[in-house]
């Protein structure tokens, strides 16, 4: 089974919206023959940003189909449908989802294809609207009505009230993205092309590449690499593209802040190392917070280990920098997926210990220093060094390549509320005794800020680790 798929998009309308924040992987391609294959592998690359489900759009010759599906791109898509390998399509946006809330099912699914008066539309949206609250009471009390509570549907609502107004597709579009705030990178696309915005403050990133003739737009540069293209540029905060089938670009400023809110956490984390975001490498980045750290926090340990993977170049950096060994003793399984973005805090510990192994033989009687990108909740951390102990070590100090959590994220990361952060309630000592580690450091704040390069420290969001939010988010 595909999911679903149909050359009706009237029967896409949603049935149900959860209040969700999405972190999750954008792609979009316009001006190739074989788009939704392009964009197929497009969504490969991104799978680390989502793993719940994946879903293309393609348009030709004036025609929309959607195909969506639950699970990685290689259940929903081993290869395309067969109708689609006749008729492949010359412009296509895909999506790959991680929710942080709300039911996992095919309703919930990007990207969202609607019907748009006369016109099919389609949406692939990363981010969260911090004012969604406040739309939602304002558009029922003006008589829309909602389906559920998913931010996206508040774009739709005020685009399609425009356009019924008499504004053309785009327009209204670009409307509804002038008036509403928060995080959004989001591609949009019908019968006579695409548009892609990014909003003002630039939480989450977005590129876009050339392959060919073709203009290719990605939440992550690694995608280019998987395709063949090459990297252009960012899309930069506050601006709106358009893209016409045959590939002719205009754009502009829509909306403008007086800063920039990029998010701090997509290079610790989310973004894979071999992309570049925010016009830094994610790698060279990575290497450089591990480096800091063991300036700021050297330990006296035998052995640098990774948590792997996303710990592996903090690691490297911290073994570089204080000249103590780097050994891989801990065996990843890479059959499981992220643990950090799986819905429930029982899939997260099942996948822990799926997930990774010790070297018995690496570790037995050695100090190790265990580099880990972060501690949020701090269960899987205490698993892990409860298993390193189970397995021979000596001693277990932990590093963490980032401030603690302290404060939840309204633009798209899953720190829902402060109840569920480790580092809102206890001390750094005192969660070095709940994970029971010998030692626990963080990398401070201006340490981590120092390590960025190409972009001014005060361009970083970084309200989960301070509390200083760049847009309040308003709850009611």
């Amino acid at each position: 089974m595909y999911g679903v798929a149909s050359r009706n998009i009237s029967n896409l309308i949603i049935l149900e919206f959860i209040m969700i924040k999405e972190h999750c992987g954008v792609f979009g391609i316009v001006n190739h023959p074989e788009a939704a294959e392009i964009t197929r592998l497009g969504l490969f690359a991104l799978q680390h940003r989502g793993q719940e489900s994946a879903g293309i759009f393609k348009c030709i010759n004036g025609k929309c189909e959607l195909h969506r599906g639950m699970g990685l791109v290689a259940d929903v898509f081993p290869k395309l449908p067969r109708e689609w390998r006749d008729s492949p399509g010359t412009m296509a946006i895909g999506h790959v989802r991680y929710s942080t809330a709300g039911k996992s099912v095919i309703t919930n699914a990007q990207p969202f294809a609607v019907e748009f008066d006369k016109w099919n539309l389609a949406v692939a949206h990363n981010g969260t609207l911090s004012d969604a609250p406040r739309w939602r009471t304002h558009l029922k009390r003006t008589g829309a009505i909602f389906q559920g509570d998913f931010d996206t549907e508040i774009i739709l609502h005020l685009a399609a009230r425009r356009h019924r107004a008499g504004q053309p597709p785009w327009e209204a579009f670009e409307y509804a993205l002038k008036n509403v705030e928060g995080a959004y990178s989001i591609l949009a696309l019908y019968e006579k092309g695409m548009a892609v915005a990014r909003d003002p403050y630039g939480f989450r990133p977005l590129a876009m590449g050339r392959l060919g003739k073709a203009v290719v737009f990605s939440s992550e540069t690694c995608a280019f690499d998987m395709i063949g293209a090459k990297y252009e540029r960012e899309v930069e905060p506050g601006e709106i593209i358009f893209v016409t089938e045959s590939g002719k670009i205009k754009s502009h400023c829509f909306s403008f802040s007086k800063r920039k809110a990029y998010c701090i956490f997509e290079l610790v984390y989310f973004s894979r190392p071999d992309s570049m975001v925010f016009n830094e490498s994610v790698y060279a980045t990575r290497k450089r917070f591990g480096a800091v750290l063991a300036d700021e926090h050297p330990v006296d340990a035998d052995l640098i280990v990774p948590i792997p993977d996303s710990g592996m170049y903090a690691a490297l950096g911290y073994s570089e920098r204080s000249g103590i060994p780097f050994d891989l003793g801990i065996m990843r399984n890479h059959y499981v997926g992220r643990t950090f973005i799986r819905p429930s805090a029982d899939d997260r510990k099942t996948a822990v210990n799926l997930k990774l192994n010790p070297i018995k033989e690496a570790i037995k009687g050695k100090r190790i220093c265990l580099v880990e990108d972060s501690i949020v909740r701090g269960n899987t951390s205490r698993e892990r060094v409860r298993t390193l102990r189970e397995n021979g070590a000596k001693e277990v100090h932990m590093r963490i390549s980032c401030p603690p959590h302290i404060q939840p994220c309204y633009y798209g990361i899953d720190f829902p509320s402060s109840d569920e952060l480790i580092a809102s309630r206890y001390s750094v000592d005192e969660i070095a005794k709940i994970i029971d580690a010998d030692s626990l450091s963080y990398l401070s704040l201006d340490g981590m800020l120092s390590c960025v390069k190409q972009t001014c420290p005060k361009d970083y969001c970084h309200a989960c680790f301070s509390g200083k939010y760049p847009v309040k988010p308003r709850l009611k």
